[in-house]
């Protein structure tokens, strides 16, 4: 039987650091909802050209296509020992799609992963960080060291400064990810995390099934939970 991991945490909680390691330790792939949609713009199959229909529309994709897609990607060869998924399930009709699908493969979701961190650090390691080309990440509350920040005012009072930096050795500017620059759009992720994955907690807790994980911790000490996690 596989292993089957679900993903779950507020913006700035570590996911993509931990999946990647579960990914390594237990040889299972991550499946991420928007690597998948994104996966649907090179296809030329029936799924991906109503996939492709429904983007192109400006319409979000609907429970039975979101469905749909993950049975596909499950379906693939190197998903056959279990996946982690990021970002699906994201409400219980998709929650009880996915139990049902892996329960005719003889499997089962076997931990539901929480990694928890109080709002304000959140917000704090989402609108704060910043990365170089070589991948080293930064951020202006945490780890600043060898950072130039600034507050760039905008050309005009309507608009709210803007956070830029640059490393003070090289010169070089450092990105922001586009959904981080604004202070409002990082606030309405959380609200909007917090509306969605609330009724999912309850629903996989009734299972017995979430496992919660302080994301406040050090990164290593975050891994060692999972692991035990895992493992147990």
């Amino acid at each position: 039987m596989g292993l089957y991991v679900i993903l779950m945490g507020i913006q700035g909680a570590g996911k993509g650091l931990q999946a990647k390691r579960i990914q390594e330790s237990y040889g299972i792939p991550q499946v991420s909802t928007g690597d998948l949609f994104r996966a649907m713009r090179t296809r030329t199959d029936d799924l991906a050209r109503k996939v492709q229909q429904i983007m192109a529309s400006g319409q979000l994709v609907d429970d039975d296509t979101t469905n749909a897609i993950v049975a596909d990607r499950l379906s693939q060869t190197d998903a056959q020992n279990g996946v982690i998924l990021d970002g699906y399930p994201r409400n219980q009709a998709q929650a009880a799609f996915l139990e049902f699908h892996l329960a005719e493969k003889g499997a089962h979701v076997n931990a539901v992963l929480l990694l928890e961190l109080d709002l304000f650090t959140a917000f704090k390691r989402a609108f704060g960080r910043v990365s170089a080309a070589d991948g080293s990440s930064y951020n202006y509350y945490y780890n600043a060291k060898g950072v130039n920040f600034d507050w760039e005012q905008a050309p005009s009072s309507d608009f709210p400064p803007r956070l830029t930096a640059t490393l003070a050795v090289s010169g070089e500017s450092l990105k922001r990810r586009a959904d981080d620059a604004s202070a409002d759009a990082v606030i309405k992720r959380i609200d909007t995390y917090l509306e969605a994955t609330q009724p999912l907690i309850n629903y996989f807790d009734a299972r017995g099934i979430v496992k919660r994980i302080d994301a406040d911790q050090s990164i290593d000490a975050v891994w060692a939970d999972i692991q035990l996690a895992l493992d147990d």
